[in-house]
């Protein structure tokens, strides 16, 4: 069964006959299943919450028939979250890396559809949050106490994403202060057109950004369709 781009029963398969040992490739193979999914569409806040459920309700499913002895469904459940995370951290770098194009060609932060990129990069870590607990509601009376002990955890030691989207942020001020103060406004014209088409640009350096990282060699710069 494939939904929002995912292979939901191969991950269903993996967490139903793993152990805690091999955390580890759980963890990887979300990852790459979540950054597949959210390199397949534009990168909205939406489709990013369709990723999310998605997987989050994979994760459970397969938890919640393990066959091991002794499961450690909480140590399983961290694995799928720091997977998530994992992908969502490259998700933010993406925005951030288009959002400097944007400032660095003299758009300012408070045109309106900077303004709205900037809170949705803003608030990703509690669109994280939220998602994966509203999925996680529907896991089962059996794994509600191992996912809020996750959640739980996080909230307090913080989030790649969380910790990412906040100092991307505070990079694109101290950039847009810098392009103001220097009267930077070059390209103007065009950057706002390609603003217009601004989740679908994020998602095309998305998929460079991790085409760069498996050849060794830097992402090439994305294209707008």
């Amino acid at each position: 069964m494939f939904k929002s781009g995912i292979d939901q029963d191969a991950l269903i398969d993996m967490f139903a006959k793993s152990s805690a040992q091999q955390g580890e490739a759980l963890r990887k193979a979300v990852s790459e299943a979540t950054l597949k999914a959210l390199q397949g569409r534009e990168l909205t806040v939406a489709n990013i919450r369709n990723v999310l459920k998605s997987v989050t309700q994979a994760a459970s499913s397969g938890a919640a028939k393990n066959i091991m002895p002794a499961v450690d469904a909480e140590a399983l459940l961290e694995k799928a979250f720091a997977g998530m995370d994992a992908a969502l951290l490259q998700a933010v770098q993406a925005q951030r890396a288009a959002l400097q194009q944007f400032v660095g060609q003299g758009v300012e932060l408070n045109n309106k559809q900077m303004k709205g990129a900037l809170a949705n990069l803003e608030k990703m870590e509690d669109v994280f949050f939220s998602t994966v607990g509203k999925a996680a509601e529907s896991a089962g009376s059996a794994l509600k106490g191992p996912w809020e002990q996750v959640l739980e955890t996080m909230k307090v030691k913080g989030t790649d994403t969380g910790a990412q989207a906040k100092m991307s942020i505070e990079t694109l001020m101290s950039q847009a202060q810098t392009a103001l103060r220097e009267g930077r406004s070059s390209g103007l014209r065009g950057a706002q057109a390609m603003m217009d088409s601004y989740a679908a640009l994020v998602s095309g350096v998305l998929i460079g950004m991790s085409e760069g990282l498996q050849s060794g060699k830097p992402a090439a710069k994305s294209r707008t369709k």
